[in-house]
């Protein structure tokens, strides 16, 4: 298998606010957007020749990817213009597709070794995994290697075996597509005209990033692959232990702490007296001010933290000003996306831009929209939409 497809068109709706200005797969975990780690895994076991659909915010994904070479990859893109289903994303790749090649999400991690013995399985195939929420994916019933149905996020799951959403096909998968707007109903109608779909199952790393805290996990799962390498400028008095990774050009002041996994970007200001702990990721350019302490958080590119906030098991995007005496602390919440309801532990999920002044106060779970503002000494709970003003 010398070709991949992959489909990095959709939007991402339960994700917003922080796919309002940017497709799902280019929310940034540890410094690289998802869809690079999809990239660098095929890059690893020898695929080079990629097919990239796009389409919401497609310029995202172009600017960002270019034609690949500084991946050590060819890159061909097909425009879908209205994100309509995966095998609709699919059929955009018909006339830039080879006799055989791979489909991929370009929005769920993947690494090298998950997928190395499929890149040499004969197509038509399924890459499935199995997991402890089945019902959330497309539940895969096989018998003797051979799938006999795909059921889409079922009620109760018959299996606990999932479909990664990665397949190998030959072009007979075009012959089926219309009028079928997603894969699984695709092949579901091959099966029943007596094709036959393979199973081959992993045990390696593949999440999937469906809900705000879902960004988490990848995050966590991210770091715990890392390879620690302390550049920039490290003061005395900083204590560095586990795996840690420190970007150029940032200053880590004295006597901070710092727990690995921890990935730091470029161009930082952290500390003195910053306690970062583990499965913390800090994006480039941040400012993080004395006495803040960090845990389990993404922290975007450009964001200014002030002194002495604690955040924990939270995400924030890319631009933020937070004042001091934040408090972000993380507990069991029930949040409630689109018309659904979850019980999740977790801090507080801060769109990009917003502007919070001192001594604010985010009770777990809240979700802040883009380019919002905060004033001194509020208590945030809830769902706050876009550009919302808390006085």
């Amino acid at each position: 298998m010398k070709q991949a497809v992959i489909l990095a068109g959709g939007e991402g709706q339960r994700l917003r606010p922080f796919t309002a200005n940017r497709p799902k797969v280019m929310l940034f975990i540890a410094g690289k957007p998802i869809l690079q780690y999809v990239v660098e895994a095929l890059a690893q076991n020898g695929i080079r020749n990629l097919v990239i659909v796009i389409g919401y915010r497609r310029e995202e994904v172009f600017d960002y990817m270019g034609s690949g070479e500084r991946f050590g990859v060819d890159i061909t893109y097909a425009t879908q213009e209205k994100q309509l289903g995966t095998a609709h994303a699919l059929a955009q790749a018909k006339d830039v597709t080879e006799d055989e090649f791979l489909v991929l999400p370009g929005d769920n991690l993947i690494e090298a070794d998950a997928i190395a013995q499929f890149v040499a399985v004969k197509p038509e195939a399924v890459l499935v995994k199995r997991v402890d929420n089945p019902a959330r994916y497309g539940v895969v019933t096989i018998d003797k290697g051979v799938v006999k149905d795909i059921v889409e996020k079922p009620k109760e799951a018959k299996s606990n075996v999932a479909s990664t959403g990665i397949y190998a096909f030959t072009q007979q998968i075009y012959d089926f597509i219309a009028p079928e707007l997603d894969i699984p109903d695709v092949l579901n109608n091959m099966i029943a005209q007596g094709k036959q779909l393979r199973a081959q199952e992993t045990d390696g790393t593949w999440l999937d990033v469906a809900y705000p805290w879902d960004i988490l996990s990848l995050n966590d799962a991210v770091l715990r692959q890392i390879q620690a390498k302390l550049e920039g400028i490290i003061e005395t008095g900083v204590s560095v232990k586990g795996l840690v990774s420190v970007g150029k050009g940032t200053l880590i002041r004295s006597n901070s702490y710092i727990v690995g996994p921890v990935v730091i970007g470029d161009n930082c200001d952290i500390g003195p007296n910053v306690c970062l702990l583990p499965a913390t990721s800090v994006g480039d350019n941040v400012v993080i001010s004395p006495f803040t302490e960090i845990k389990n958080s993404v922290i975007g590119s450009d964001v200014n933290i002030g002194t002495g906030c604690i955040i924990q098991d939270s995400v924030i995007d890319r631009g933020c000003v937070i004042k001091g005496h934040f408090t972000a602390c993380s507990g069991e919440a029930d949040v409630k996306v689109d018309d659904e309801h979850h019980m999740v532990n977790i801090g507080a999920m801060l769109g990009e831009g917003c502007s919070l002044g001192n001594s604010v106060i985010a009770q777990p779970g809240v979700i802040v929209g883009n380019h919002s503002q905060v004033q001194a000494l509020k208590l945030i709970s809830g769902r706050l939409p876009d550009r919302s003003l808390v006085v």
